[in-house]
C-alpha cells in the first residue's frame, strides 16, 4: 500500500485512492511534542497532504512524527493544482516547504531520452525544472544534518553534489524494482519490456542507494528480503504501515447489508486487473447465490475498461472519486482485494479492517499482512474460491461480520508505534556526519 506508489506514479498511475480517503486526523495537524535541535531534509515525490492515497498516508504520518522530534525542511514534488492547493496547509509550525512543479511533458520526453541508457524512467518522471536548485537553496538556508528520502525516486537526489556528503535514511517503503517485474509478467509488448527495462534499471539504482544510506526501511520482512539479496550490503529494516484508528473506527452498529466493496485508484494496472477480475470471474458466481448483492468499486480515476464494469442488472456500481471513502466501507458487508501483482502492504485491506470489515484477499496479500490483521481475512486465489469466500461472509450475520474484524487487534497497528524506530535512526545518521560542515555554503558559492 502502501505499495511501490513512487515508482506507480512515475509510469503514469494517479495514485491509490479516492480524491479524499478520509478526513479526519489523529490529531490537529500542528501538534507536537518537545523537539530536539535536529534539521531534517525530508524528499518526498507528492506533498505529503491531503493523507488521501497510498503514497501519502505514510508520508503524511511520518511529517507527524518528524514534526514531533526535529525541524523539518520539506522539499516536495507537487503535480496539480489540487496538490498545490495544500502546500499553504503545511506551512505552519516551523515547517520550511519548498514545492516544486513537474510538467508531465518534460517528464514524459525526458523519459523517452532515457530509454537507450541506464537512467530509470521512474528518475526521469520524477523529476522537474529547478528541483535542485531548490534543494541547493533549502540546504543553504538551513543546512540539514541528516536526509530523510522517502521512496527511491527521491533518493537520487542524496547522490547530487549538495547532499552527498549529508547522511541519508531512505524509506524504500517497497522494492519497486520487483514490483515491474511482477507486472512484466503479465504485460504484454511493448510495456512488458519496458516494465522489465525498469526493473532491471531500477535493481541497479537501488543497490546503490541502499549502499549509500546509513539505513533503508521497507514495510515487510518479504520486502527485506527481496531487497537484500540485490544490496546485501545493506542495513535493512522493516517499518511497517500503520493505521489511523481513531479515524476509521466505525460509529455505529454494523450495517445490514449485502454489499461488497473494493477501493483503489482505478487507472492503476494491479487495481485495474483485481477489479476486472472481481467483476466479470469472481461476481456472477456470487450472484447466483446471493442474488441481494451489489458491488461498489470505490476509487479516482476510473479507465475506461473500469467505467465498463458498471452493470445495473449485476448490481455493479463504479463510483469514481469521492470525497470521503469511510462511508462506503462502514455500510459495506465485506471488502475484496483480489490483487495478483501487489507487494508491500495494502493499506485499502489495514484501512477496511479497521472500519469493521472483513476482508477477502489473493494468498500475495494475505502473507504480507501483519498478523493481527490476518485473523480478519480470507485468503483465497481462483475465482470460485475467491467467490465462495465472498459469499460465506454474506451469510453471515453482520454482527459476526464484525466480529471476524474486532479480532484483529488494530490499536497495536497505530502509525505512532508503527514508526517508534524512526527518529533514533535519524538521530544516528546525523551522528555520522563529519564534523567539517559548511558542505552547502560551499556548493553554493560555487
Amino acid at each position: 500500500m502502501v505499495g511501490a506508489e513512487c515508482a506507480r506514479d512515475a509510469m503514469g498511475a494517479q495514485g491509490r485512492i479516492v480524491s479524499s480517503r478520509y478526513q479526519l486526523q489523529s490529531r490537529p495537524l500542528g501538534y507536537r511534542q518537545r523537539r530536539s535541535s535536529l534539521n531534517v531534509l525530508f524528499l518526498t515525490h507528492r506533498l505529503p497532504y491531503a493523507p488521501n492515497r497510498g503514497d501519502r498516508v505514510r508520508a503524511y504520518f511520518l511529517l507527524q512524527l518528524l514534526r514531533r522530534h526535529a525541524h523539518v525542511t520539506l522539499v516536495s514534488l507537487i503535480h496539480d493544482n489540487d496538490e498545490a492547493a495544500h502546500v499553504g496547509r503545511l506551512k505552519d509550525d516551523g515547517t520550511d516547504v519548498h514545492a516544486v512543479r513537474t510538467n508531465r511533458l518534460h517528464g514524459l520526453a525526458h523519459s523517452v531520452i532515457s530509454l537507450p541508457t541506464t537512467r530509470p524512467i521512474t528518475h526521469a518522471m520524477l523529476d522537474a525544472p529547478g528541483l535542485i536548485h531548490t534543494i541547493t537553496a533549502a540546504v543553504a538556508a538551513r543546512p540539514p544534518d541528516v536526509v530523510l528520502a522517502y521512496c527511491s525516486g527521491m533518493a537520487r537526489l542524496a547522490f547530487e553534489p549538495v547532499l552527498r556528503d549529508i547522511p541519508m535514511v531512505l524509506d524504500m517503503v517497497d522494492v519497486d524494482s520487483a514490483k515491474w517485474a511482477d507486472l512484466a509478467k503479465v504485460s504484454r509488448l511493448p510495456k512488458s519490456w519496458i516494465y522489465r527495462r525498469e526493473a532491471r534499471t531500477l535493481r541497479h539504482f537501488e543497490r546503490a542507494a541502499t549502499a549509500k544510506a546509513v539505513a533503508t526501511l521497507v514495510v515487510t520482512e518479504r520486502e527485506r528480503e527481496t531487497l537484500e539479496a540485490i544490496a546485501p550490503e545493506g542495513r535493512i529494516l522493516v517499518v511497517p504501515n500503520g493505521i489511523d484508528v481513531d479515524a476509521l473506527r466505525p460509529p455505529e452498529p454494523p450495517a445490514d447489508s449485502q454489499d461488497v466493496v473494493f477501493c483503489g485508484v482505478m487507472n492503476y494496472a494491479p487495481n485495474e486487473q483485481a477489479a476486472t477480475l472481481l467483476a466479470r470471474e469472481v461476481w456472477p458466481a456470487v450472484k447466483r447465490r446471493r442474488p441481494q448483492a451489489t458491488l461498489t468499486i470505490v476509487g479516482s480515476n476510473p479507465s475506461a475498461g473500469v467505467r465498463a464494469l458498471a452493470s445495473a442488472s449485476q448490481g455493479i456500481v463504479v463510483t469514481g472519486a469521492v470525497p470521503d471513502v469511510r462511508p462506503y466501507l462502514w455500510r459495506a458487508a465485506v471488502a475484496a482485494a483480489p490483487l495478483r501483482t501487489a507487494r508491500g502492504i495494502q493499506n485499502k485491506v489495514l484501512e477496511a479492517v479497521a472500519a469493521g470489515l472483513p476482508v477477502v484477499v489473493t494468498p500475495n496479500i494475505f502473507t504480507s499482512l501483519p498478523p493481527t490483521i490476518a485473523d480478519a481475512c480470507i485468503a483465497a486465489e481462483s475465482a470460485e474460491a475467491l467467490a465462495g469466500a465472498i459469499v460465506s461472509l454474506l451469510e453471515r450475520q453482520p454482527a459476526e461480520r464484525r466480529g471476524l474484524a474486532t479480532r484483529a487487534r488494530v490499536a497495536d497497528l497505530t502509525w505512532d508505534r508503527q514508526l517508534a524506530a524512526v527518529p533514533g535512526l535519524l538521530d544516528e545518521a546525523a551522528a555520522r556526519r563529519p564534523a567539517a560542515i559548511g558542505m552547502a555554503e560551499q556548493v553554493v558559492a560555487s
